[in-house]
This record gives structure tokens, C-alpha cells and sequence, in this order.
């Protein structure tokens, strides 16, 4: 991997965790301690991270959960339209897996109304926005707080799925492609999003297209376990060709 290549994976982490120690990028990127931190000093010049001792950390973090503001705010209008075209897909009386993220965040604003769901999420906000809805039955998982995506990860996040069965699944990723599969910034939630794939009869993947062909540094693969995309008119024909060939209904948002 280059240099630059590196240190853009280094900032996506930053952003999906909040911080990041210069040990584990160390282990992480197999480069030494040195090179991770020259690295460091060069992203932290672009504004977003600031240093401390033994790592980085995401500027704004703290007012952005006092707050309850997720971080990715990026192509909103593209995220809301995808929110509504699954708010379509979600049956009352049916128990859902609703991932934490933006995308997801824009469906869950657009439930109220449904009636008899039990929803079982990983998302903070997202418990939040539906937990005082009458008729909505939310359930949290356990797992350890992630300040940027205002989630809950990790082994014991995934582990809450382990007895579970839910009709639908509403998944987010950081990247989607044949080749890779889903891919994710950070190797904390994939166990998670592992376990909510298991759990339920029907995956829906919510991505714009933004992340299409896009390659984050995790690896969940799991690409077969997708039935349904919903993106927005920005995919191209060729992409909507594969992933259909591929055995992958897409919805147009």
C-alpha cells in the first residue's frame, strides 16, 4: 500500500472510531511506529484529526455526541431518498435489524406510522428517533460505544444476535463491489454486521452510489447474502447489470 493510500485508510478509521493509537496502526498497516506517526503529522495537517499522546483523535467529536449528530453527512439528499424507497420494503407486525449510519437513520425517521414492529438496532440515534413511537418495540444490543457513528460494536454487539431471527435486515456498509464484497473502515464491525446477516430471512443493503465499487480497509465479503440494493439514479447500467447478474434485486431510490 502507498503512503497516501495509507493514510487515507488511516483517516477513514479516525472517522468510523473517533481515535486511533499509534500502536495499533502500527499492527494494523504492518509499518513501524515512526511511519505512523509521520503519518498522522500529515493527515492532522489537513484539519480534520488532532494528536495526542500515542495516537489521533477526530476534531468536534464531543459536540457531535452531545449532540446526537452523526459525522457523515455527505450526500444527504442521495441517503434521504433511499430511506424513504425502504421505509416501502418494512411490514408492521415483522421484527426488524436496523444498522447504525446515516442511510439508515433516514429510514428510521420515516417509520413513524408503521404499526407492531420490534426493531432491534445497534444505533444510539436511531433507538432514539423510534423508541418513543407507539407501536415501535425497540431492542439495543450491548457492545462498546462508537462516538463517530453513535453505535454500539464489537464481539458483544454481535453476540446479542447469536439466538435471534428477524424477517428483515437493513444494512449499511462503507464500500460495495463484486470483487470485494462489502468492505468496512474498521475490523470492530464485522462481527456485527456478520451476526445481523445470519439473523435475518431478507438482507437489504441501503448504499448510494457514492459507495459502489468503493473499497474500505475491512472485509466482510458476504456479498451473497444481499438480496436487495436500494441506491439512488446515480448507479450506473453497468453496475446495476452485475449486481442483478449476481443474483441482487436493485432498487432504484
Amino acid at each position: 500500500m502507498l503512503a497516501e493510500q495509507r493514510r487515507e485508510k488511516i483517516l477513514e478509521l479516525i472517522r468510523e472510531n473517533g481515535s486511533a493509537r499509534v500502536k495499533d496502526l502500527s499492527i494494523l498497516f504492518g509499518v513501524s511506529e515512526p511511519t505512523i506517526r509521520q503519518d498522522l503529522d500529515k493527515v492532522e495537517n489537513a484539519g480534520e484529526i488532532a494528536r495526542d499522546h500515542g495516537g489521533a483523535f477526530l476534531k468536534n467529536i464531543q459536540l457531535a455526541v452531545s449532540s446526537l449528530s452523526l459525522e457523515h453527512r455527505e450526500n444527504m439528499d442521495l441517503k434521504q431518498r433511499i430511506g424513504n424507497k425502504a421505509a416501502e420494503f418494512v411490514r408492521s407486525g415483522s421484527t426488524i435489524i436496523m444498522d447504525s449510519g446515516t442511510t439508515v437513520t433516514e429510514l428510521a425517521k420515516v417509520l413513524k406510522g408503521k404499526k407492531d414492529l420490534r426493531i432491534i438496532t445497534n444505533s444510539l440515534n436511531i433507538a432514539l428517533i423510534i423508541g418513543a413511537e407507539p407501536g415501535m418495540e425497540v431492542h439495543m444490543t450491548g457492545g462498546e460505544f462508537k462516538a463517530p457513528t453513535l453505535s454500539l460494536t464489537g464481539e458483544k454487539a454481535a453476540a446479542y444476535f447469536s439466538n435471534t431471527h428477524t424477517q428483515q435486515l437493513f444494512l449499511a456498509t462503507a464500500g460495495v463491489s463484486l470483487s470485494s464484497g462489502l468492505t468496512y473502515p474498521g475490523f470492530s464491525d464485522i462481527p456485527v454486521k456478520k451476526a445481523m446477516i445470519e439473523s435475518a430471512e431478507e438482507v437489504f443493503l441501503l448504499a448510494d452510489s457514492t459507495k459502489i465499487n468503493k473499497t474500505a480497509f475491512a472485509a466482510l465479503h458476504a456479498l451473497d447474502r444481499i438480496d436487495y440494493l436500494i441506491t439512488d439514479n446515480r448507479i450506473s447500467s453497468e453496475d446495476i447489470q452485475s449486481f442483478t447478474s449476481f443474483g441482487i434485486k436493485v432498487i432504484i431510490a
